[in-house]
């Protein structure tokens, strides 16, 4: 048989659902056939054995293919892909590695040697070697500054490593190019402009979701006798959403509400995702099937609201939504930003959270809370309150924190929090140990704005019974502008730390004063860097706010609206049910 009537052949069983007999017909071939293409064939039983799942199958027949051929880059690169479902990210690396250096650069290989590099830095940043996934991605846009994607990594790493200015000249690429590659989660660090944040979305949205797909669902609703709610998120785990949401999920009204959850997230083993579970009256693991397989599947289990708590976050899948499988989809907690989703209805806020003015700026229809957009965790465990020499800190001296993901700091908010430390003698600022790279940065940033670098503590990542304990220790959460805490805000104010905000235009810069006005604690929203700078300093050294204002958080938390999360579901509840009843 001609190598091209195999190629053909294996085709029209792989179309055909036959990959095993196409896998049996390339072996065969291979067996009785000599030929200066068995390299090519070789290459296509791996594909096919490890879209079978057998790795090691794969691994023998990219091998055999490199040694036919040492200069076909195909196999290579995949072999890398088969190492890293193996877990043998070492080898993955290697494999990548040997592509860049050891493949002739001309116009045949370069896309693949592209490849090779973006697998090497994703893989990188994915193991949490942000420093060489930078340098990786940095180097493959030297290479080719065409790349959208590895823009979009880019910026985020040097958000997450605090490498500022984050936009910075690369050959070929003007600033403009670089804001348009920019993700719609990394732009919401940049920018507080809703109308800059809205095009983020939507050029997100433009190039990798399809919006013309037919819709799924029976617009008029299905009749239950109970609601159907879908959550749907790769977060049912040991993640920020589903520490705030997971006491939602208990208290639904299981006479009027059934509850499914549609989950891809890790099998993590944490309590937390025990928990998730358990609150579910069905949980659907969806992480093997395709977004058509997962969008069909909620259909046939006839949702009546779909709420995806993923926005355009890492793992989104918005594909499932694109299908419109729910004849109401709602958007919650996951992109404090607008998704630009065209097919998302609404998106659960407050008023304060996007005041009516600034709803232009969104793609969804407003779900208005009366009191407050964010859950809580009323149950959440809370270890004993560390000593302050435990944590690294001074005994002595006020302790600003702003234990938020480094990602979240910007050039104009450290500038403010030297100048207060600068104002405050004796005080320090804990921040989170994110990554050494980031420490460092910080470390020399301060220095240059004539700050000693250890007055900056870094707190190391512990289990969040510890960290909700650590609140104790400190005196004033500063938050990040212009994107404020979120999921931390609420942990502070829940542990009776007093936070201080700066309110913008966007969602993302008003959540914690959406928190603030709940809480009945305005007074500490300002609304530019010199009040918050002024606000920061007096609150300081005054002597007295702090104790006063932790007094007043004791009083919320027990008999306030910001963390009674019966009334929360209540109030959601009822509003969902007036969306069924319009369906009808």
């Amino acid at each position: 048989m001609a190598v091209m009537e195999l190629f053909t052949l294996a085709a029209e069983l792989d179309a055909a659902q036959q990959r095993g007999l196409s896998i049996v017909l390339y072996r065969t071939w291979l067996k009785h056939t000599k030929s200066d293409y068995a390299h090519a064939v070789n290459f296509n039983l791996g594909a096919a054995l490890s879209n079978e799942g057998d790795l090691s199958g794969a691994e023998e027949a990219y091998k055999e293919s490199i040694k036919l051929s040492p200069d076909f880059i195909y196999p290579r690169v995949n072999l890398g892909l088969a190492y890293e479902r193996m877990k043998r990210h070492d080898l993955a690396i290697l494999e990548w590695k040997a592509v860049e250096h050891n493949i002739a650069m001309d116009e045949k290989n370069k896309p693949m040697i592209l490849t090779a590099i973006n697998h090497l830095g994703r893989l990188f940043e994915s193991n949490k070697q942000f420093y060489d996934a930078l340098a990786t991605l940095t180097k493959s846009l030297d290479i080719e500054p065409n790349q959208p994607d590895a823009i979009h990594h880019w910026v985020s790493l040097r958000q997450k490593q605090c490498v500022w200015p984050i936009y910075t000249d690369i050959a070929g690429i003007d600033a403009a190019y670089l804001r348009d590659a920019t993700s719609a989660l990394a732009m919401i660090s940049i920018t507080d402009d809703p109308q800059e944040q809205l095009q983020a979305a939507r050029n997100f949205v433009k190039k990798k979701v399809a919006t013309d797909l037919p819709a799924l669902a029976n617009p008029k609703g299905y009749q239950h006798k109970k609601i159907r709610i879908g959550y749907l998120s790769s977060d049912f785990s040991l993640h920020p959403v589903s520490m705030l949401t997971v006491q939602m999920f208990e208290l639904h009204n299981r006479d009027q509400f059934e509850i499914y959850g549609y989950c891809w997230s890790p099998e993590d083993g944490s309590d937390m995702r025990a928990r998730v579970i358990k609150s579910m009256d069905h949980f659907e693991r969806i992480n093997l099937l395709g977004d058509d397989a997962a969008a069909q599947l909620i259909r046939r289990d006839e949702i009546d609201i779909l709420i995806d708590l993923q926005g355009q976050t890492a793992g989104a899948r918005a594909n499932i939504l694109a299908h419109r499988p729910a004849p109401i989809q709602i958007t919650y907690l996951g992109l404090p930003a607008t998704t630009g989703f065209p097919f998302i209805d609404y998106v659960i806020a407050d008023r304060f959270l996007i005041p009516e003015h600034l709803t232009q700026f969104y793609s969804e229809k407003m779900l208005y809370m009366s009191d407050v957009y964010q859950v809580s965790d009323q149950w959440r465990p809370v270890g004993p309150v560390p000593n302050r020499a435990s944590c690294g800190l001074p005994e002595q001296g006020f302790v600003f924190c702003s234990l938020n993901s480094c990602s979240k700091y910007t050039p104009e908010v450290f500038d403010s929090w030297m100048r207060i430390l600068q104002q405050v003698p004796g005080s320090v600022l804990w921040l989170l140990a994110d990554n050494v790279w980031a420490e460092k940065n910080l470390r020399r940033e301060a220095r240059a704005r004539g700050v000693a670098a250890d007055r900056l503590i870094f707190a190391g990542r512990v289990a969040p019974h510890e960290y909700l304990a650590r609140y104790g220790a400190a005196d004033l959460f500063l938050d990040t502008f212009p994107f404020n805490a979120g999921t931390t805000a609420n942990d502070a104010l829940f542990m009776g730390l007093p936070v201080l905000t700066r309110a913008g235009q966007s969602f993302s810069s008003r959540m914690a004063g959406a928190l603030l006005t709940a809480a009945k604690l305005e007074e500490l929203i300002v609304y530019s860097s010199s009040d918050y700078e002024a606000k920061a300093i007096a609150i300081a050294t005054d002597g007295t706010s702090c104790a006063r204002y932790r007094a007043h958080l004791k009083e919320v938390k027990e008999n306030g609206v910001l963390f009674d999360t019966p009334r929360f579901v209540r109030t959601l509840e009822q509003k969902l049910v007036e969306l069924v009843q319009q369906l009808n």
